[in-house]
Parts: structure tokens; C-alpha cells; sequence
């Protein structure tokens, strides 16, 4: 790892020649502009330099006090060269973002990771950008933006979802959009229905939270810290009964709110039912663990939401249609690719359910 990080300052990009540097020297946050050269026997309205190299050294700083046109790649490699070393994130991301300094070491940790797993260090901002989008691509747009604008990364450089099913705006129908954390396997009911918790720092869930779920969330925390464990339990339960969640990621805890979730469009048999228990399976192989993306139509009569599910650029619903795990609901849903996708499957694939 450090081998990769050292070559972003030496030059050496392992394709021999070992000649000139291909990323300048990065400077401290204290050294806050390039100091130019200036001869005691010299009047100091004199410049050595060309006209257009002067105004080369005029341009807008970035973060790091060197110019934008230079700094990004070469200052993304020292931060975590050092962070490789020291655990310490650059303390001027704050100013960009608004997580948390643990949340903030998460995220160097999976950049020091991606970067170690490329053969060669990034060479221009795009490609940097589009390594650090990937690295990060679990946590929310405008930190990652924030992050990009540290690095003076051109956020034009993000990389969009790869699925030709995934839509790129919101379809006729869908009332709003939801961005779950990771789903519970033992959150997977069925083949059909989930329940899945959504972060309330997403800015969607921030001003919906009612003020006596953040007054349970504050009892909790004292309650907790005067190790009255009873009374922080009996806070988690009421907290439950409002539809919130306080879930453990690693060091720290989220407050989250509870979504019951009908995927639109198919149906699967009851756990009961012959083959239930193989599509529960196959949904969770495609969704337990994983954060998913929800396209909200509606609500059904029990109060569930009901949409189009996405994981990692998959349309859910479609694979479970493929696999031969549910049927497609065609009293509810009068989409012509589901049907299709049906009428494959049992023609030709004489799969799970319809074998």
C-alpha cells in the first residue's frame, strides 16, 4: 500500500524512465500560497516570469494551498499516506462536511483500501473522484460532494447507476423515494414484503422526526450513561411503539425510522405455501445485508409501503420474476415487461414456483 502511495511523489509509475515528477509536492494547510522567488538587487515591481505564468500563480487557491489545477490527486495521496500512519483525517473536511469525525475515519479507511487495490495511483482529478465515488458509494450525495469539493474534484465526474432499468428521474406515479440502510435478513418476511429502516440524517427523514422521538433519543443517552439500563430499555420500546429504531453500526448508533415495504407488481407464495420458503431465500440473497433504494407508489390496505426496489443497480422485482420465485400481480400491475418476463420464465426456464 504505501509503495503506491510513495510512487504518487516520486514520479515513478512503474513504467520505467524513472524521469520527471507526476504530481507535485504536497503542502501543508500552513504554508497557504506559493511564495515567489524575489532577488535583493531586483526592484520589486520587477518579474521574473512571463506574464502568463504570473497569472498561473494568481489563480484561486484551493483547501490545500496549492493551485486547482494541481492539487486534488496529489493532496488526496498525502492525506491518506498520513491517515495510513497516523488513523487522523484532514482536519479542514469538516468545513465541507457534516458527519462525524468517527464517520469521517470510516470513510479514509475504504478510500486507503480502494486506493491500495489499484495498480497504479489515480492521475487526474476525474479519475480520483470517480475512485473515492466508489469507495464511498453507501453514504449520502451531499457528503460525497462535500468530500470532492475538499479535494477540488469536478463533481461532473460521479459515476451514474450502470443499470439500463434503474430510473435516471422519478417515473409517473412515485410519490418519493426511499434510501435504506442495510436490510435485516430476519427483516425478510417473504418473497414479496420486507421491513427496512431508513437513516433519519437523510435530509427526507431529518424534519419529519417529532420532537418526543428526539426527547426519548436524549432520556436514552443520560439514561444510558447513568447506566439505568432499565429505563433505557423501556425508552428503546417506546421508541419502537413510534416507529423509530436506534441501530448499532460498528462504534457508533443511528436513529432510524421503520418502513414496511410491499414489492409492487408480483406475488409470492406465504412461507406456508409450497415454495415459500425458496423465495424468501432468493429475496434474501438479493437483498439481505445490502442498502436498497425504493420507489414509493402508494399503500396498501395493512398500511405497507408499496414500490419498485432497487440494490445495487438491480431491479428486485425482475430477478424475482427471472428466478421463477413470484408471480407477476397483473391484477394490480399492468406492466407489459413483467408479463414477458413471466411468460419466459415459464416457458422456458421452468423455475422455483411455476416448475
Amino acid at each position: 500500500m504505501g509503495n503506491i502511495l510513495l510512487r504518487c511523489f516520486t514520479g515513478d509509475d512503474g513504467g520505467g524512465g524513472g524521469g520527471g515528477d507526476h504530481y507535485p509536492y504536497y503542502y501543508p494547510a500552513s504554508r497557504p500560497h506559493y511564495q515567489q522567488p524575489q532577488s535583493y538587487d531586483q526592484p520589486a515591481s520587477a518579474s521574473p516570469l512571463p506574464q502568463h505564468r504570473r497569472q498561473q500563480q494568481q489563480q484561486p487557491l484551493g483547501p490545500h494551498g496549492v493551485t486547482p489545477a494541481t492539487i486534488g490527486v496529489s493532496a488526496l495521496a498525502r492525506d491518506l499516506l498520513n491517515f495510513q500512519s497516523t488513523s487522523m483525517v484532514p482536519e479542514g473536511l469538516s468545513q465541507h462536511v457534516g458527519s462525524s469525525k468517527k464517520a469521517q475515519v470510516k470513510w479514509y479507511r475504504n478510500m486507503l483500501e480502494a486506493y491500495s487495490n489499484r495498480t497504479s495511483p489515480p492521475k487526474t482529478p476525474a479519475d480520483a473522484a470517480q475512485l473515492i465515488a466508489r469507495a464511498l458509494n453507501m453514504i449520502q450525495r451531499t457528503e460525497l460532494e462535500g468530500i470532492l469539493e475538499f479535494y477540488n474534484f469536478p463533481v461532473s465526474s460521479l459515476p451514474t447507476a450502470s443499470s439500463k432499468h434503474q430510473p435516471s428521474s422519478l417515473p409517473e406515479g412515485v410519490q418519493f423515494v426511499l434510501n435504506t440502510l442495510p436490510v435485516y435478513d430476519k427483516c425478510i418476511g417473504d418473497g414479496d414484503g420486507f421491513t427496512a429502516y431508513v437513516s433519519t440524517t437523510d435530509p427526507s427523514e431529518s424534519a419529519k422526526v417529532p420532537l418526543e422521538v428526539h426527547e426519548m433519543v436524549i432520556e436514552r443517552t443520560q439514561a444510558r450513561k447513568c447506566r439505568d439500563y432499565h429505563r433505557a430499555n423501556a425508552l428503546q420500546s417506546s421508541l419502537h411503539k413510534a416507529g423509530y429504531k436506534i441501530i448499532s453500526s460498528s462504534d457508533e448508533e443511528v436513529l432510524a425510522r421503520k418502513y414496511r415495504i410491499r414489492m409492487r407488481g408480483i406475488d409470492a407464495p406465504e412461507l406456508s405455501m409450497p415454495y415459500g420458503k425458496e423465495s424468501q431465500n432468493a429475496l434474501v440473497k438479493l437483498i439481505g445485508g445490502k442498502s436498497t433504494r425504493i420507489y414509493v407508489y402508494d399503500q396498501d390496505q395493512f398500511g405497507r409501503y408499496v414500490g419498485d426496489i432497487y440494490c445495487n443497480s438491480v431491479f428486485i422485482q425482475e430477478q424475482m420474476l427471472k428466478g421463477g420465485h413470484a408471480w407477476h400481480y397483473r391484477t394490480y400491475d399492468k406492466r407489459p415487461e413483467f408479463a414477458r418476463v413471466r411468460t419466459s420464465t415459464v416457458l422456458h426456464c421452468y423455475l422455483g414456483i411455476f416448475f
